[in-house]
């Protein structure tokens, strides 16, 4: 276990992209309420990046419940940062993944009644067939990451599958945060670092929020990526979406 003083002295030398999920999912789960197509997700990830967002990130699930296949075809005109979309591999995500080519495709294993993302992969029984849909997109030349469980264990496994980036579960981060902090990061940052000396970039995501993602950030090495869903979107309730983003920019600056 990494000691007290030894955390929160990371380099400030990463790259930041705040993929903004929470603008994908919320806004298009209100609309799908209500039917029609108010609110509007493109124009909520049009501004997004006009208020500062590096990125946007989808999330189209197979009953399409909130973000519809199609949504993902009109935002591709419409988004100038980076693009990254998240789901389950079934041949239907493949095929429009393929026809999109986003600048980035995150695996996530979700079950097709799973309300949320709740686990990350076992990279070791489904090492073949993450290869093999790793190897398809990058063939597209698309930016492949997995969604994985802050395991150093699945670490050899995911060298073999090989992905550009791996995207660290972070939902156990943000559960014990409040009562242990240090306690909450310490696998974080030692499956981070292991996960960085093999080569592979290293990415972060699920329930991070303003409360917890300064220390997180702090605390990781070389952290490339976050993406801010359920918590971005029920804090602009509060401060409003513009004021939001710039507060985790500032934390993650």
């Amino acid at each position: 276990m990494l000691a007290k003083n030894q955390l929160a002295q990371t380099p400030d030398i990463c790259v930041m992209w705040l993929y903004a999920r929470w603008c994908r999912a919320k806004i298009a789960t209100i609309r799908n309420a209500r039917g029609g197509q108010v609110p509007s997700v493109v124009q909520a990830a049009i501004n997004a990046e006009k208020f500062g967002a590096d990125g946007i990130t989808v999330h189209p699930r197979p009953d399409e419940r909130h973000i519809r296949y199609q949504d993902v075809y009109d935002l591709k005109k419409v988004v100038n940062t980076e693009f990254n979309i998240e789901g389950n591999p079934i041949e239907k995500f493949i095929n429009m993944v393929t026809e999109v080519k986003p600048t980035q495709v995150t695996l996530v294993p979700d079950a097709i009644d799973a309300i949320t993302s709740n686990s990350g992969w076992d990279t070791v029984k489904n090492k073949t067939f993450l290869k093999e849909v790793v190897n398809e997109f990058k063939s597209y030349g698309i930016r492949t990451s997995i969604f994985l469980d802050p395991n150093t264990k699945f670490i050899e496994s995911v060298c073999e599958i090989n992905p550009d980036r791996v995207e660290l579960y972070t939902e156990e981060y943000a559960r014990e945060f409040p009562n242990d902090n240090f306690k909450a990061i310490n696998k974080y940052s030692i499956c981070a670092k292991e996960i960085n000396d093999v080569g592979i970039g290293v990415n972060a995501g699920h329930d991070l929020s303003l409360k917890n993602i300064k220390f997180f950030k702090q605390n990781i090495d070389n952290l490339l990526e976050v993406s801010i869903g359920h918590a971005l979107i029920t804090e602009s309730l509060y401060f409003g979406l513009e004021r939001t983003i710039k507060s985790y920019l500032d934390y993650l600056s």
